[in-house]
């Protein structure tokens, strides 16, 4: 089952959430009308509402809550994207100019607020305290991620473990998320719930490993940012993580010395560094472990189903994508 089945399967549910976006980002207030629908509307792919959706659907839910939950976590993650926007200065989300490009920062951190608030109030409408919950602390955990790294830009020597902090925290946690409150829709029981939430957390750690190799061996036209813009931000990713621990001297200084200034003057010097220490695909494999511990956090828990084979194929196709 390749993407596009995967989204054949997910149609209906796909098209109500979108429907409910566009019901729930209108407003009284001109400009966030027009912000708003240029970032929903930006391309992007809607991966984290399309897991939760498949999520409830494998436990058996048959209600149109996850309808619900998923236009919340799809507002939750473009209010993110506005925020690291303004934050990184990025010129280009998904093949687009930035929000912040075209209205200000004031406009876009602010159009943020309202997604993150009007979330909350959907969220409100589920009337779940135990969904409630997971979400809320989702939200705080990606506030958190968020300034841990900024904290940690221009900054070479952070750990590894600190690193996969800030993927859980700013990535991974909503991936989790959704899956966890598919499962508390379903009303399954809370070792299901965790299972699915396990499953939730390793795919989004296997997405942001490979988004972050592709930042080195993809290119802009297909993966929607500047190659490079991690590097240009001044962030230590994997890649080089890797190719300063494995690398000779002179690799280590390079990248050091890149972190440190940021911008792209030595890109391409440390792009042959971690192509020389196989350290994109060293990543790339990194992935291929979380998702092992995806799949298997899933099948341990869940009968076979048309939904739960869509879960496992999206975990396999994500650390194949180039995109």
């Amino acid at each position: 089952m390749k993407l596009d089945a995967i989204r054949e399967l997910a149609a209906v549910d796909m098209a109500a959430v979108n429907r409910l976006i566009e019901e729930r980002l209108a407003s009284d207030v001109v400009l966030i009308n027009q912000l708003g629908h240029h970032i929903v509307h930006s391309g992007g792919k809607r991966l984290r509402p399309l897991v939760a959706l498949l999520a409830a659907r494998a436990c058996g839910h048959s209600g149109d809550d996850h309808i619900l939950l998923a236009a919340v976590i799809e507002f939750i993650h473009t209010a993110t994207l506005l925020h690291d926007d303004v934050v990184d200065g990025s010129q280009l989300r998904r093949g687009r100019q930035t929000a912040h490009t075209i209205w200000g920062n004031e406009a876009s951190v602010l159009v943020g607020d309202f997604l993150y608030t009007r979330a909350f109030e959907m969220m409100v409408e589920l009337d779940s305290m135990p969904v409630l919950r997971v979400m809320a602390h989702a939200t705080n955990t990606i506030a958190r991620g968020e300034v841990m790294q900024l904290m940690n830009v221009h900054e070479p020597d952070i750990s590894e473990e600190e690193y996969r902090q800030v993927i859980y925290r700013k990535t991974a946690t909503l991936f989790e998320a959704g899956c966890q409150c598919g499962a508390i829709l379903a009303r399954l029981e809370s070792s299901v719930c965790d299972a699915l939430g396990a499953y939730g957390r390793h795919l989004g750690t296997a997405y942001q490993l490979v988004d972050d190799a592709l930042d080195y061996s993809g290119n802009a036209a297909e993966i929607g940012k500047n190659i490079g813009d991690d590097l240009a931000e001044g962030k230590t990713t994997m890649p080089l993580l890797h190719a300063m621990r494995v690398g000779d001297e002179a690799d280590r200084q390079l990248i050091r010395q890149a972190i440190e200034a940021g911008g792209l003057e030595r890109m391409e010097a440390v792009g042959r560094a971690i192509e020389k220490n196989g350290s994109a695909e060293y990543t790339r494999q990194l992935a291929e472990a979380e998702v092992k511990q995806a799949i298997a956090s899933l099948v341990s828990v869940l009968p076979a189903s048309e939904w739960r084979d869509a879960l496992v194929e999206l975990a396999e196709g994500s650390v194949s994508r180039t995109m």
